[in-house]
């Protein structure tokens, strides 16, 4: 078990960093986009890597307690009977989700409300946040995240595991690196796109001002309010740079992750 917590950890840590840097640029244009002042006023093109600074510090510690949390669950599930594998995945994936957002969301939130103002740096933005807010203001958005996050998390890790699975099944040998990353693509592409209105919601509450109604409401109003005064196809605003981002992301940081881990488990058992 220290073995394959310490292998997960790494992994986790590496193929996050490693995504997070590569697709910054379309994470900030789906943020922009979202955003209630409009893509332009945010800042359009320019300063696509603002921001870049806290997402690079969360990144690595939030995906390590992420698949710490997932691998810890789903090993020690899977020895309950008349459990089907999927509802421990999804199970797994859900409390690794609650876990590991009490480590992203501050990052998150200071990252995305510097992709919104490209004027300020990730340290300015969270001095100001922190002078404006104090410690609460940097969980601003958890509950809207974590909406997000397990709905994305039901879908993506079951449709991954079942993926590979089936084509392991079919080729009679666990699957490849490379292959893992077409199934990760496949899943968190259709996931992204499955929960863009819950990414919408997240983005307006992290972004807006204190005293704005958007932030004193459960996520499920805050939908309703975006659908109700822009529109429904407003809910699904910055999809395409969101699934993008996601299934390629998902190539990489599932393939990542899962050469990391083998390669990881291998040293430590010579």
């Amino acid at each position: 078990m220290p073995e394959a917590f310490l292998a997960s950890l790494l992994a986790g840590g590496t193929a996050g960093l490693c995504v997070d840097i590569a697709l910054f640029p379309l994470d900030t244009i789906k943020t922009r986009v979202q955003s209630a002042q409009g893509f332009l006023k945010a800042g359009g093109f320019h300063g696509v890597y603002s921001g870049l600074g806290s997402a690079a510090a969360g990144s690595a510690p939030a995906a390590a307690t992420f698949f710490c949390t997932y691998e810890i669950v789903k090993s020690s599930a899977l020895w309950l009977p008349n459990v089907p594998t999927p509802y421990i995945h999804m199970v797994a994936a859900s409390i690794g989700e609650l876990t590991s957002n009490v480590v992203r969301v501050p990052f998150e939130v200071v990252k995305q409300r510097a992709q919104a103002n490209r004027k300020l740096s990730s340290l300015q933005t969270f001095k100001y946040t922190w002078t404006q807010e104090g410690f609460k203001g940097l969980y601003r958005g958890y509950w809207n995240t974590v909406f997000r996050e397990v709905p994305f998390s039901f879908i993506q890790y079951p449709l991954w595991e079942f993926l590979k699975m089936r084509w392991s099944r079919y080729q009679s040998h666990p699957v490849h690196s490379w292959q893992s990353s077409v199934c990760g693509a496949v899943s968190g592409g259709l996931a992204a796109a499955l929960t863009t209105p819950l990414d919408v919601a997240k983005t307006r509450v992290m972004l807006a001002k204190k005293d704005c109604p958007t932030t004193k409401v459960n996520p499920f109003r805050v939908l309703i309010l975006i659908g109700k005064d822009e529109g429904l196809k407003k809910l699904f605003s910055g999809i395409v740079p969101r699934v993008l981002w996601i299934s390629i992301g998902g190539a990489i940081f599932l393939g990542i992750y899962d050469e990391s881990r083998t390669l990881l488990n291998r040293s430590t058992e010579r």
